[in-house]
C-alpha cells in the first residue's frame, strides 16, 4: 500500500516566530522568578512525549465500529477522550470534525501551532510553517493536491482554525473493504496526517497492518 506520506512544498527551515520567541522568554522568566521549576517543565514535556497519534487512531477506530461512541465523540471530543482514559493537561476543548462524501475537513492554526497534542502528540514541522498555515486557508484544494489528496470539485473543503482554547481532530472516512476488520486492525490504518485532514485513510484488500 502506498502510504501517501507526502509533505507540502514548503521551506525546510524557518526562523522562530513571534509566539515561539515569546514562549521561550516567558518560560525562562518563570523559571528565573521560581514560579515554576525546570524540573516541572521537564515532567510536563515527558507527559507530552508520551502522547502519539496512536491515541487518536484508537478514537477513530472506535468511532467507526461503535455508532454510540461516535455520536458522543462528535458531540464533545474531550469527554469522549476522557471516557477512553485519555487525560487533558490543558484547559482546552476538542472538536471532532467528520469527513463525509460531501465534506472534507482540514485543520490549521494560522497564528502559531495550536494542535490536539493530547491525542496526536507533537505536530509535524510542516504544520508549524507559514506556507502551510497560509495556503491551507487561501488555496486548500491546491495544497492538498501536493499531499497527493485530490478533492473533487463537488466536495466542500472546510478549514478549521485552531485556537488557544479550541483544538480540532478530523474523523476520516472509513475505507471501503474494511467491514470485517477488528478495531485494532482499523486503528493501524489511521495516520496522523489523516487526522489533520491532509490525506485520506487508505486500505488495500489482502494487506492488513
Amino acid at each position: 500500500m502506498h502510504p501517501h506520506d507526502h509533505t507540502p512544498i514548503v521551506a525546510a527551515e524557518e526562523a522562530p516566530g513571534y509566539y515561539e520567541i515569546m514562549e521561550t522568554a516567558v518560560r525562562e522568566l518563570l523559571v528565573a522568578k521560581q514560579i515554576i521549576s525546570a524540573g516541572e517543565i521537564r515532567r510536563h514535556l515527558e507527559v507530552l512525549d508520551s502522547r502519539t497519534p496512536q491515541l487518536g487512531a484508537k478514537l477513530v477506530a472506535k468511532a467507526w465500529v461503535d455508532p454510540a461512541f461516535k455520536k458522543r465523540l462528535l458531540a464533545n471530543g474531550r469527554t469522549a477522550c476522557e471516557e477512553m482514559g485519555i487525560s487533558f493537561y490543558e484547559n482546552t476543548e476538542l472538536t471532532v470534525l467528520e469527513n463525509t462524501e460531501k465534506v472534507h475537513n482540514l485543520i490549521v492554526c494560522t497564528l502559531c501551532s495550536c494542535y490536539p497534542r493530547e491525542v496526536l502528540g507533537l505536530p509535524p514541522d510542516w504544520y508549524k510553517l507559514t506556507p502551510y498555515r497560509s495556503r491551507a486557508v487561501k488555496e486548500p484544494r491546491a495544497m492538498l493536491a501536493e499531499f497527493g489528496t485530490v478533492i473533487p470539485d463537488d466536495v466542500e473543503i472546510r478549514v478549521s482554525d485552531s485556537t488557544a482554547m479550541i483544538r480540532y481532530l478530523v474523523l476520516p472516512r472509513r475505507p471501503d473493504g474494511t467491514e470485517n476488520m477488528t478495531e485494532e486492525q482499523l486503528a493501524a490504518l489511521v495516520t496522523r496526517d489523516a487526522m489533520i485532514g491532509v490525506v485520506p485513510v487508505e486500505f488495500q484488500k489482502g494487506r492488513v497492518q
